[in-house]
């Protein structure tokens, strides 16, 4: 694979993993590196990161449907009131990746959520790094950054579990704290706030 943008079928230069599917196309143009600041938009990024560990992102995005429909479109006051009947019956749920720790998470942050002193977004944008030029290749994105370390510790100390610094960096990414896309992918910068 390379490490700069490539230009796919349409023209368009790419990050090159936004080009093996068609769902990671739509995802990368349209979605990808641009802000989240809504606590729904916020707590399902949180969610499928966390089911994303050690999985295919794509498997991740072809389940996203059934994911939002398991996990009440991701409102954290429906998750939140989740007891051992709703693991058991998400556990023989096809439609999402049934691990139960990963479930069992996501009802604990739920409750994080809900338990915050301040608005979901406000505690993850805290951690916003000052701007900064794209990355040329895939080389020069790192897995994880101070930043990503210091998200990671604060969204533990308030109660949320299965997350670390590699998905705290790829929840910065996803919800456009940081441009990760490649200095020549078309995909313009998100406007700043």
């Amino acid at each position: 694979m390379s490490e700069g943008a490539v230009v796919g079928a349409d023209g368009q230069a790419r990050c090159p993993w936004g080009l093996s599917a068609p769902e990671y196309i739509e995802y990368h143009d349209s979605e990808w590196g641009r802000p989240v600041r809504d606590t729904v938009g916020l707590f399902e990024r949180i969610t499928l990161e966390a089911f994303q560990s050690g999985l295919s992102w794509l498997t991740i995005l072809r389940k996203r449907p059934a994911f939002r429909a398991a996990f009440a479109e991701f409102d954290p006051a429906v998750v939140a009131d989740y007891g051992p009947h709703d693991v058991e019956r998400l556990l023989g749920d096809a439609g999402i990746v049934r691990n139960r720790r990963k479930i069992e998470a996501t009802i604990v942050n739920a409750r994080a959520v809900l338990n915050l002193d301040v608005p979901l977004g406000d505690l993850v944008w805290a951690h916003q790094p000052p701007a900064a030029p794209r990355p040329r290749s895939l080389a020069d994105v790192p897995a994880t950054t101070p930043v990503s370390v210091a998200l990671a510790k604060a969204l533990r100390a308030a109660g949320f579990v299965f997350i670390g610094p590699t998905t705290a960096y790829a929840l910065m990414q996803a919800c456009g704290l940081v441009d990760d896309h490649l200095a020549t992918c078309w995909v313009p910068r998100a406007p700043a706030d």
